[in-house]
């Protein structure tokens, strides 16, 4: 299992960035953290199928929305216009708070949702590694497969609020940063 913190502040590639976060209890009770990107050493692309996507460039922010009662994180990934470019679903052990640092202990599974609604399932076969590797129990493993199958019904449902919530949790965020 992977210990990630929101504030992601170990990434080098970002060289100057700020970050906001805040606990919330509305849309639902946990954190939303806002990491705005103004200079990168180099921009991050993904590659899913042959769609090459630039998730981190000078002007990108992301947001992260990190409910305490759900075994899942979600990070909208915006471009420089304020446009999403994906949302990225890391399924989790747990999300919680260690010293004031919002925190997710990363299951490896992912979901990746574009903007046009096609749905990218992802890492798997990390999954598998790791449960063989004895890095996550069978339980851990058992948890992760529930929630992302819980997760996709959701999106196919088109009930998974956390897409709508991501503009305006960004907005509110993007308000309190001094850049």
């Amino acid at each position: 299992m992977k210990r990630r913190y929101l504030q992601r502040g170990d990434w080098q590639r970002i060289v100057h960035r700020n970050y906001r976060q805040l606990p919330i209890e509305d849309d639902f009770t946990g954190y939303i953290a806002l990491l705005q990107m103004h200079e990168v050493t180099e921009p991050l692309k993904k590659k899913y199928g042959d769609k090459e996507l630039c998730i981190v460039d000078a002007h990108y922010s992301w947001l992260q929305q990190l409910p305490f009662n759900e075994h899942f994180a979600v990070t909208t990934m915006f471009d420089q216009n304020g446009e999403v470019i994906q949302w990225y679903i890391d399924i989790t052990n747990e999300n919680g708070v260690e010293n004031g640092r919002p925190y997710m202990d990363d299951l490896f599974l992912d979901i990746v949702v574009l903007p046009t609604g096609e749905v990218i399932q992802k890492d798997k076969d990390e999954l598998a590694w790791a449960l063989d590797k004895q890095l996550i129990t069978q339980q851990q493993y058992e948890l992760a497969y529930r929630t992302f199958h819980e997760v996709l019904a959701l999106i196919e449902e088109g009930s998974f609020p956390y897409f709508d919530m991501s503009l305006v949790h960004r907005n509110r965020l993007a308000n309190e940063v001094i850049t």
